[in-house]
């Protein structure tokens, strides 16, 4: 499943269900452009278990708001709309997938 950019408008139709990976990130950030090929490996292994959204918090700054994201990136997993977990900087990809195992 390709990742799905989302904005302030798409936010919640994009993560009402199911189990969704959320990365607050921005175009400016060194740890943000690390994990987006971690991100590009989990939606290619991972398929249609998990979406993958990418809130870029400059252009997004009501939806990282809600989440009161103060650092990037920042990742959240949504299952059904509700956080359920959350981590921040750069996470290697068993890190992540550690993250994400008990909400299939």
């Amino acid at each position: 499943m390709a990742i799905v950019n989302a904005t302030d408008q798409t936010f919640s139709q994009e993560t009402s269900s199911g189990v969704v990976l959320v990365d607050f990130w921005a175009p400016w950030c060194g740890p943000c452009k690390m994990i987006a090929p971690v991100l590009e490996e989990l939606a290619a292994e991972y398929g249609d278990k998990v979406k993958i959204v990418k809130v870029d918090v400059d252009e997004n700054q009501e939806t990282a708001a809600k989440f009161e994201v103060m650092s990037i990136p920042s990742l959240f997993v949504l299952k059904e709309g509700q956080v359920v977990e959350k981590t921040l900087g750069f996470r290697p990809k068993e890190a992540l997938e550690e993250l994400l195992t008990p909400h299939l």
